[in-house]
């Protein structure tokens, strides 16, 4: 019953918020992109190089169902794009590289105002039998107000590189084993599904590494109503810098979390300045007895400030002024 109640929950915040978006969405152009020639374009990446530099409306490319074997790059000049797929399971884009942190990234986005829905992106580097583990991102998040619903983000090892930027995902699925959420973005996570899969050796993963890197930066990741499972086990999150800051809200864990929960990593004796939470959260995996003794306890005021989408990440309503394109099952 708990459970079912979790996700009802969560299902009355997205269908509120489908209801409160236009729907047209702004959109003024709209490119195909089909392999199989009936589209305007047979690759992502050629329908994103027909966009104009400095673009000042609304493109939607919208991705026929398939698997498509690309790198794809959005160059900084490139704003104002929505990217839309049939459904995560049925629209993928992949691509094999590994090795560079940032370089490897199937894709890449670097313009401010992005959308993406239905759609999941994939490094299958570390997937392959054999491969050693190295750093291979399925996207690189680079740039301010960018938006994900719907998307999944599959990798094994710096899945997503939320790097920079006010960035919002919804009922997004993203799975790995080592530093999977990664970066120094300004992000909620809202109802989204993370799966810890097992690392090779079977050592225990890091579901974060939050890069903040001082008290003075206003970023950090924040989980709100969301559900980690998996097959592997991992720690919440580790200090990549030693203002880290990550925050799981009402989530439901299970056993794949170990009892310590978070890491500081190179940050041991210095763990004051790192901000890890953990508030009203359920499941095996959320029991906090034997959790790290430094885990912050946020007063009143620290909450509101990052569980509150309008103050932390939404100050202009960006969110609510971004395209959507709502998916009938």
């Amino acid at each position: 019953m708990q459970l079912f109640n979790f996700f009802l929950h969560s299902s009355v915040l997205v269908l509120a918020l489908f209801m409160s978006t236009k729907a047209d969405g702004g959109i003024s152009k709209t490119l195909i992109v089909d392999q199989s020639g009936r589209g305007d374009f047979t690759s992502i990446q050629s329908a994103i190089d027909s966009i104009p530099s400095k673009n000042n409306v609304w493109t939607l490319v919208h991705v026929k169902a398939g698997v498509y074997n690309e790198m794809v790059n959005i160059p900084r000049d490139k704003p104002k794009i929505h990217l839309q797929g049939e459904s995560r399971r049925s629209t993928i884009i992949q691509f094999g590289a590994g090795g560079d942190s940032t370089k490897s990234t199937t894709f890449s986005s670097h313009a401010e105002e992005f959308v993406a829905t239905d759609i999941t992106f994939k490094n299958t580097h570390n997937l392959e039998p054999g491969k050693p583990l190295t750093w291979a991102p399925a996207a690189l998040i680079n740039a301010d107000k960018a938006s994900f619903y719907r998307c999944g983000f599959v990798s094994v090892q710096d899945t997503l590189t939320d790097n920079k930027g006010r960035h919002y995902f919804e009922n997004c699925y993203i799975e790995g084993v080592m530093d999977f959420i990664w970066g120094n973005g300004r992000s909620i996570y809202q109802g989204c599904v993370i799966n810890v899969t097992t690392s090779p050796g079977h050592r225990a993963g890091y579901i974060t590494a939050q890069a903040r890197d001082s008290a003075a930066y206003n970023t950090g990741f924040v989980f709100k109503h969301s559900l980690i499972i998996g097959t592997g086990s991992a720690y919440l999150g580790r200090a990549y810098r030693p203002y880290s800051r990550v925050v799981f809200f009402r989530s439901k864990m299970s056993d794949s979390i170990v009892p310590q929960g978070w890491s500081a990593w190179h940050y041991v004796g210095k763990e004051s300045t790192i901000v890890f939470a953990e508030v009203d959260c359920v499941g095996v995996g959320a029991n906090k007895s034997k959790r790290v003794k430094w885990e912050k306890n946020l007063s009143p005021k620290e909450l509101k400030y990052l569980l509150r989408s309008n103050i932390f990440i939404n100050e202009e309503g960006w969110i609510q002024s971004q395209p959507k394109v709502t998916t009938v099952f």
